[in-house]
């Protein structure tokens, strides 16, 4: 098994179609990532440089997948506790 990378990364931009991309930081897991990003973010003082979490595809399309099966497994299905009476015996449709 490949250990999973999350790369936090810095793109500054001198203009058009000019920019630079580098490695700031790297994590294990994606919240380690955004902590790293969110420090950056606030100590950034330059309005050319942003920074943006990145990771392969698979590791990224894991976390979603993962996050969603969670969020299905807490959310309760609909459940119908009353029948519906018909009142018109006219169709809607």
């Amino acid at each position: 098994m490949t250990k999973k990378i999350w790369l936090v990364i810095e793109r500054s931009n001198y203009g058009d179609n000019n920019d630079s991309y580098s490695i700031s930081k790297t994590a294990d897991t994606v919240e380690q990532a955004t902590k790293f990003k969110i420090h950056l973010d606030a100590l950034n003082d330059r309005k050319n440089r942003t920074y943006f979490i990145a990771s392969d595809t698979e590791t990224v399309m894991e976390r979603v997948i993962s996050l969603h099966n969670k969020k299905v497994e807490e959310e309760k299905p609909l459940v119908l506790t009353d029948e519906v009476k018909e009142t018109s015996s006219e169709s809607v449709f």
